[in-house]
């Protein structure tokens, strides 16, 4: 899972085991960390509308990218986990 959302975002709770890349990163054409190079990757931000442009921007470069529609707040309401950048329990910023 690739995390495009802003740092204090990233710092307050994320899935577990997603990698960070800010979305702005990604617009001034940062390459994709070496752990997820290259692999199929699910996309995601708070809402959902930054990880659609986002997934659309990966594809455009050749990658695998979908996007999680609802973003972090819908993980968050399935109850599904979310970790601060210390690895406890965290929230959606």
């Amino acid at each position: 899972m690739l995390d495009i959302r802003e740092s204090y975002e990233w710092q307050a709770g994320h899935a577990p085991g997603a990698v960070h890349v800010p979305l702005s990163a990604l617009e001034a054409g940062a390459p994709l960390p070496e752990r997820v190079a290259g692999r199929s990757l699910v996309v995601i931000c708070r809402l959902g509308n930054r990880s659609r442009h986002a997934a659309e921007l990966l594809v455009a470069r050749g990658a695998d990218a979908v996007d999680v529609i609802g973003g972090m707040r819908a993980w968050d309401r399935l109850g599904l986990p979310v970790v601060d950048e210390r690895g406890e329990s965290g929230t959606v910023a």
